[in-house]
């Protein structure tokens, strides 16, 4: 197999690399809070097709006991994406919120922004 071949076979582990560098890229690169959140969504997003990539087996069928099938699919990566999911939901809701929280408080979401306030209340008393 060539290398081009066997990139084209693999694509969806090529996906999942680079949104794993696009997601770490933005959560790195950028202040804004909004911006980090969807940044760690698009990280778990391919957290989840890193499990899901293996979990599907070429001619395997769900696992229910026939003797017409041999072959037969793993349904936990499935089941614990479907748990991630819902965690990863839990957990963009309470970032959402806390941003709003500190939108509040400081009357900005960009870190530099609330940094130069926390300094200065610092400095000041």
């Amino acid at each position: 197999m060539t290398l081009i071949q066997d990139i084209i076979a693999n694509y969806n582990y090529w996906i999942t690399i680079f949104l794993m560098v696009a997601g770490l890229y933005i959560v790195v690169a950028k202040s804004n809070m909004i911006k980090t959140l969807l940044g760690l969504a698009v990280f778990q997003t391919s957290v989840y097709l890193l499990y899901l990539s293996p979990g599907k087996i070429l001619g395997g069928t769900p696992p229910i006991l026939d003797p017409n099938f041999t072959v037969y699919s793993n349904p936990l990566p499935h089941v614990l994406i479907l748990t991630a999911i819902v965690v990863g939901v839990a957990t963009l809701a309470l970032g959402l919120a806390l941003v709003v929280r500190v939108h509040e408080a400081y009357g900005t979401i960009e870190e530099d922004e609330i940094m130069d306030v926390v300094d200065r209340d610092d400095h000041a008393g």
